[in-house]
């Protein structure tokens, strides 16, 4: 509990149809997050131009499109996003997904997105 009070806070966290994600932790060049997906969430289709990802799965499992792929993932398991790549997770399964998210770029701005296909209309 010391620990988790030392880097949760009520102001970090983002509620979106989807679920919900935190951000946990920011260094140079890298930012930190806990995902959050619903039951029958999905995050929209996108790709980013100043940022890689690397994704573990923490909890569930997740349907992960990677650029023409479709990956399933599960606890115990992660994947790299490349930068430029097209990439979606989708939790298809009755459980919450939880994914532990780094970003690595050196801008690291919920504004490096750019969205192709949207399921709850906020493109």
């Amino acid at each position: 509990d010391k620990n988790k009070n030392k880097y949760f806070n009520r102001n970090n966290v983002y509620f979106r149809p989807w679920g919900k994600y935190t951000n946990l932790f920011k260094g140079k060049d890298f930012l930190i997050k806990e995902l959050y997906v619903k039951s029958k969430g999905i995050l929209s289709l996108q790709k980013h131009f100043h940022r890689s990802e690397h994704w573990l799965v923490a909890e569930g499992e997740a349907h992960v499109t990677l650029d023409k792929k479709t990956i399933n993932l599960i606890e115990n398991e992660n994947i790299f996003i490349p930068k430029g790549a097209l990439h979606r997770i989708a939790n298809k399964g009755s459980k919450d997904l939880i994914i532990i998210e780094m970003w690595y770029g050196e801008i690291l701005d919920e504004n490096d997105i750019k969205r192709y296909d949207e399921n709850y209309n906020i493109i």
